[in-house]
């Protein structure tokens, strides 16, 4: 037993190959994200009971469970949807966040004008706190907040402590919104916030709290809010609201947002990062290598026959393929069954090349090497093994065209002249052929629906032997000159 599991991991460690490895880091690493932001997210437990299921409806397929396995089977194929109703907001702010990675703004302002930012907002907190005077002062992070903001007014005014007591004074219009603090300048006042809906756990409180409750679970501002009743300060921040015991507390509060959100120092250093949240990486590593199993590890090798169009490439300018043999070939593929799924029939070709084409038939053999395949797929067999093409090549030169038509004029007119523009057409002929032997002719010019003189717009007729160089027939003028003959009276 022990020896059957044991040469059982050992064919599966043999089996892996770079592209594992690679599909086992990314997917690692997108758990890992994952992980790291749910863990402050309310909905973590949601979460945490869909992976719980998918545990269950792995160990089902496992053991065989044929009931289990087809009631869950039915959940999990409208489980993106149920995500999206779930973690409709996360997954909006989580992408939003994701969108901002490549923001690599250079914060150059120094700490000292963010220092003095956070001094004016707790002196104006405490100042507010002491006087009973509600207020709501958010200070924004990384995350955009435009979208979930409600009215408010434009300011862009530098943060000082008479502007926002101003600003929160009870006969002041705005006073009942919320300030938005960007850096260390008054972005709008007067706004509304969004209303959490996760009150339970705080009980009785305000409209104020409630709002900067909202707002920290959709983005990572910070919202510091004074209770004109009790006179109290809290601070809501990654989900979670908090009375702030002094002014001290605030101002350490206040200056690690901006510092997380206007790094000065140093990078972290590889060694430090790798020392963080040593349990999560663990987990997520473990979570990507039984996906792997489950689902990427390559056992059953399957065939799998194809038609695949023969395309031929690197060939001489002014040179034709006149007679291929075959224009598609018969491929049997070899590989695990997991690599058909993604194998495109579209993305199959044989590429020829015919870079050394000559004016006699010519036998080409097909090689695995032409077909484009994936990496784990193997050639078995192609037909037929060999291909023989017959080209001729296309030598340019001016000929002249000559007017063709068709009928005759209508009874009581006369053709005087007609002529044409160009008077020759640039084409490419067959080699085989003599030049002199070839007569270019325009389209037919049916002369029965012309009453008067004209002028007539056609295409030069295709000729066997003759290409043209655009791969259409050139356009020719025809003047067409007539005239009525008299009426004879007797």
């Amino acid at each position: 037993m022990f020896m059957d599991f044991y040469n059982a991991i050992l064919t599966v460690l043999k089996s892996i190959r770079i592209q594992d490895v690679l599909d086992v880091a990314i997917i690692s690493t997108m758990i890992f994200v994952l992980m790291m932001w749910f863990k402050a997210r309310a909905s973590r437990y949601v979460l945490i009971g869909i992976i719980l299921l998918g545990g269950v409806y792995m160990a089902a397929r496992f053991f065989q469970l044929y009931l289990t396995v087809i009631v869950l089977h039915g959940f999990f194929a409208i489980l993106l949807f149920v995500l999206v109703v779930i973690f409709q907001e996360d997954l909006r702010v989580f992408f939003t966040r994701l969108a901002l990675l490549g923001n690599l703004r250079n914060k150059t302002r120094p700490l000292s004008e963010w220092e003095k930012t956070t001094q004016i907002i707790v002196q104006t907190a405490t100042s507010l706190s002491q006087k009973r005077v509600g207020a709501l002062i958010v200070v924004q992070g990384e995350d955009p907040l435009e979208r979930h903001l409600n009215g408010g007014t434009k300011l862009d005014g530098l943060v000082s402590q008479p502007l926002l007591e101003s600003i929160f004074d009870p006969h002041s219009i705005g006073h009942d919104g919320a300030v938005i603090i960007k850096g260390d300048l008054v972005r709008k006042f007067g706004c509304h916030l969004p209303l959490s809906v996760n009150i339970e756990p705080y009980g009785n409180i305000g409209l104020r709290h409630t709002a900067a409750l909202g707002l920290s679970e959709r983005s990572d501002a910070i919202c510091v809010v004074v209770s004109e009743e009790r006179g109290t300060i809290s601070l809501a921040k990654g989900e979670i609201l908090k009375v702030i015991p002094n002014a001290s507390a605030l101002e350490e509060a206040l200056e690690d947002h901006y510092n997380r959100t206007t790094p000065a120092g140093k990078p972290k250093q590889a060694l430090t990062w790798l020392k963080e949240n040593t349990s999560e990486k663990i987990i997520a590593l473990g979570l990507a290598c039984i996906l792997w199993v489950a689902f990427g590890y390559q056992r059953d090798i399957v065939r799998r026959d194809f038609l695949i169009p023969v395309e031929y490439k690197n060939i001489p300018q002014n040179w034709q393929i006149d007679k291929p043999e075959v224009a598609v070939a018969k491929v049997i593929l070899q590989g695990p069954q997991q690599a058909f799924p993604l194998l495109s029939e579209k993305n199959l070709k044989i590429s020829l090349d015919l870079s050394t084409i000559s004016e006699k038939k010519q036998d080409f053999t097909i090689t695995p090497d032409m077909v484009n395949t994936p990496s784990n797929v193997k050639i078995l067999e192609i037909s037929p093994p060999k291909m023989s093409i017959l080209a001729s090549r296309r030598i340019p030169m001016s000929l002249p065209v000559s007017v063709s038509t068709r009928n005759s004029l209508p009874e009581g007119y006369s053709l005087q002249k007609i002529t044409i523009f160009p008077f020759s057409a640039q084409v490419l002929v067959d080699s085989r052929k003599k030049p002199e032997q070839i007569r270019l002719k325009t389209e037919p010019i049916d002369l029965q629906r012309i009453t008067s003189s004209t002028t007539l717009d056609t295409r030069v007729a295709p000729i066997a032997g003759v290409a043209f160089p655009n791969g259409e027939p050139p356009r020719i003028r025809v003047f067409i000159k007539i005239k009525k003959n008299p009426t004879h009276v007797r």
